[in-house]
């Protein structure tokens, strides 16, 4: 099968084409005929070694691409549920190998198109991303009813699906912040009440106060966070795509203000429960089928997999990069 390999930490260029062996299914698995493949920032940690430290990682030689779609090629033995030729799209998967012609997936982080109507690239886009939106608002920060959210990021992959699934969840107002003026206008088609630069959103917030800060950018971002948050408020950490530390909280620092920082990283919590997947995910698949949910979509043959990492480094992507096959 073809497929891109890392066989070594570094820039863009060790995303190599080559020919690998095709994988068998084995129980609880299945493979598919992979027609689009996701291109996300988490790809790109993988890839420099950002996150070669930490358990669990995996190490060189590896396929990149946490979520695939395609249809269904082969089903391992006792599956059921599946057929062969079904469309279908994986759920974030950490043990990786979207960018390849054929993709091994865990039955319990596979989710059916079948009847849905859902185009594959916005699917493999907005779905898996959406299933952790809707995890992180439902179990970690518990969003209530007429409560207000402030998505930080708002403009890339993971941040954009959650306006959506906040006001599914019956969110009152949902504000974005984006790294420049120049980028409020890819945010245009998510639904946001206002869009604000990250550093002036306090300022321009003008002493309005939010429930719920979600916060995939971390730095000096994530501490101004705490100067707009309502009482009980909660800012949910999922993510860190700057390239600066956070400033050190102490205990005392939350409990004098009635804040929470939660965190949550999907690839880990469905690992040790994947049983949650699919139900989040059939939760937030009906979003994408009304139109409620849309992300701008550009598309790469996998061929150019290391001009979609160069774009994705350079913030020249105004929603999501997705690989072609």
């Amino acid at each position: 099968m073809r497929a891109i390999t890392i066989n070594e930490f570094g820039g863009p260029q060790v995303l190599t084409e080559t020919e690998l062996p095709e994988p068998r299914p084995g129980p609880g698995q299945l493979t598919i005929d992979t027609t689009h493949a996701a291109v996300g920032l988490v790809d790109v940690f993988f890839r420099r070694g950002d996150l070669a430290g930490r358990p669990g990682m995996p190490q060189p030689p590896l396929v990149p691409g946490l979520e695939a779609a395609g249809t269904v090629r082969a089903l391992g033995p006792g599956v059921t549920g599946f057929q062969v030729g079904e469309p279908v799209v994986t759920l974030t998967q950490m043990s990786l190998g979207g960018y390849a012609s054929v993709t091994l997936a865990d039955v319990a982080m596979t989710v059916s198109l079948k009847g849905s109507g859902v185009d594959p690239a916005q699917a493999v886009s907005a779905l898996p991303n959406a299933t952790t939106a809707y995890l992180a608002l439902t179990r970690v920060a518990h969003l209530q009813k007429g409560e207000s959210v402030l998505v930080h990021g708002v403009a890339g992959g993971l941040a954009a699906t959650f306006p959506a699934v906040a006001r599914s969840l019956g969110a009152s107002r949902v504000f974005g912040t984006v790294s420049s003026r120049a980028r409020i206008k890819d945010t245009e088609h998510l639904g946001l009440d206002e869009v604000f630069t990250s550093d002036q959103f306090v300022k321009d917030l003008d002493g309005r106060l939010t429930d719920v800060v979600v916060d995939p950018v971390g730095g000096d971002v994530r501490t101004a966070s705490l100067d707009v948050l309502a009482q009980l408020g909660r800012i949910l950490l999922v993510g860190h795509a700057a390239r600066t530390p956070d400033t050190p909280l102490t205990g005392d620092d939350l409990w004098h203000r009635n804040a929470a920082m939660l965190g949550f990283a999907v690839g880990p919590y469905l690992a040790a429960d994947p049983d949650a997947a699919r139900p989040a995910a059939e939760k937030v698949v009906d979003l994408l089928a009304r139109g409620e949910l849309t992300l701008r979509v550009d598309e790469l043959p996998l061929s150019q997999a290391a001009e979609a990492h160069r774009r994705l480094e350079a913030r020249e992507v105004p929603g999501r990069l997705v690989l072609t096959l």
